[in-house]
């Protein structure tokens, strides 16, 4: 029996059993473990080159020009904040199709943040971007977020909404895109030391400091705290987009004491340039964003910095009117289901857009204040369309005013 062991070798290298840790027998064959081994890193290699050749074919690079025109569709102005927004997904794409070159220059990700009053359009921007990408897209909220320990969500949940749009697929998350919005609301409460943590605030700051640059880290895969027995999925984050966006109020007047000058009244000195004191967020530089109370390291994580303008009432009204989610078209679709064609005055239009400039809503108060006119049409039209001989709805301005007077909109108050 000997005689006949001394004689079996591996059929790939011919190393004998004896030389051999283990040799496998297979139908008329050997293998013996370094082999086995070496075809392990073989069908790995050539594994990751066949997915390396789907995410280039999958990864089409669509032009900036082209994000933007796409942008266009759904949000009116805002040009400057288009532009930023869509390089950086551009550059994106470049940065996950970039091959190892002889040179080894690697294109480092730039993550940005946009400042810009409430309701001008940061969260409209990053759904809309959403729609024509083919990477996973997730926006999630920073004001859940708390240090670790605390009540409230770990700073690694932002990636499980991630994992979740793109069906736990990790290779795919690790390229995706994730919008934070609220960021300035993790801002440090305040620079005087104390006692007490500011465990929704300069702490989660801290915590996102890693995820931002690039690290592996451990997420639960349903959310939430983490267990010591819990399941985790490992994410590298390295090519990872992120794209911050905040309302920063009270901002305008730290921008207004760097730049000597104040919010209202006039200029005192004629050498200086003229200064917007209707738009002081096109002036807004790293040093405002360290003065509201995000520290150094994240807004050093966060290179590229972009404004969204104020919305005045012609943009108001194009707002109203013009995009293809316009809300004016919204109702005329529902009352389109119920067989009803509705119809506005223009004046009705101009009335909207003055009550939601009253209120300094931004465009989220126009969808409330053409809910308070068309609320009473929405609540008896579908019950009696059937009875009425009337297939259209016109709407005047004496309609819009009498329906607006019985709502509780105009008991609003500006400060």
């Amino acid at each position: 029996m000997s005689k006949v062991n001394k004689g079996i070798q591996c059929s790939f290298c011919g190393i004998s059993k004896n030389e051999a840790l283990m040799l496998i027998a297979g139908d008329g064959a050997h293998i013996c473990d370094r082999c086995v081994t070496q075809a392990g890193e073989i069908l790995a290699e050539e594994i990751n080159q066949r997915k390396n050749k789907s995410l280039q074919s999958t990864l089409q690079l669509i032009k900036p020009l082209e994000i933007k025109e796409h942008l266009d569709q759904y949000v009116i102005g805002q040009d400057d904040a288009k532009k930023v927004i869509s390089v950086a997904v551009y550059n994106h794409y470049k940065r996950l199709n970039q091959k190892s070159s002889a040179d080894e220059t690697e294109i480092e990700k730039s993550n940005l943040i946009i400042v810009g009053e409430t309701g001008t359009g940061k969260t409209l921007l990053a759904k809309t971007v959403a729609k024509i990408l083919n990477v996973p897209f997730s926006i999630v909220d920073a004001t859940v977020l708390t240090e670790a320990g605390y009540v409230g969500e770990d700073v690694e949940s932002i990636l499980t909404r991630l994992l979740q749009a793109a069906d736990y697929d990790v290779e795919a998350a690790e390229r995706g895109i994730i919008y934070i919005d609220e960021i300035d609301k993790i801002a440090r409460k305040s620079d005087n030391p104390s006692i007490t943590r500011d465990v929704s605030g300069e702490g989660v700051q801290q915590a996102l400091l890693k995820i931002l640059e690039g690290t592996n880290v451990n997420v639960p895969p349903q959310g939430g705290r983490k267990h010591p027995d819990q399941k985790m999925i490992t994410v590298n984050t390295s090519n990872i987009l992120f794209i911050c966006g905040g309302a920063f109020d009270g901002i305008q007047k730290k921008i207004a004491n760097r730049l000597r000058t104040q919010t209202v009244g006039f200029k005192m000195n004629e050498d200086e340039e003229e200064i917007d004191l209707n738009n002081l967020y096109k002036y807004i530089t790293p040093q405002d964003l360290k003065n509201f109370g995000l520290i150094p390291e994240l807004i050093g994580r966060l290179p590229v910095l972009s404004y969204l303008n104020p919305l005045d009432k012609e943009t108001l009204l194009s707002i109203l009117t013009k995009p293809k989610n316009a809300l004016i078209k919204q109702y005329i679709k529902l009352f389109e289901y119920e067989g009803i064609e509705l119809k506005f005055d223009p004046e009705v239009y101009e009335f909207i857009v003055d009550k939601a400039w009253e209120f300094k809503l931004g465009a989220r108060g126009l969808r409330s204040i053409c809910e308070a006119i068309m609320l009473d049409a929405m609540f008896e039209t579908p019950s009696t369309k059937d009875t009425s001989e009337s297939k259209q709805l016109h709407i005047t301005l004496d309609y819009a005013k009498t329906k607006f007077a019985k709502s509780d909109l105009k008991k609003l108050k500006v400060a």
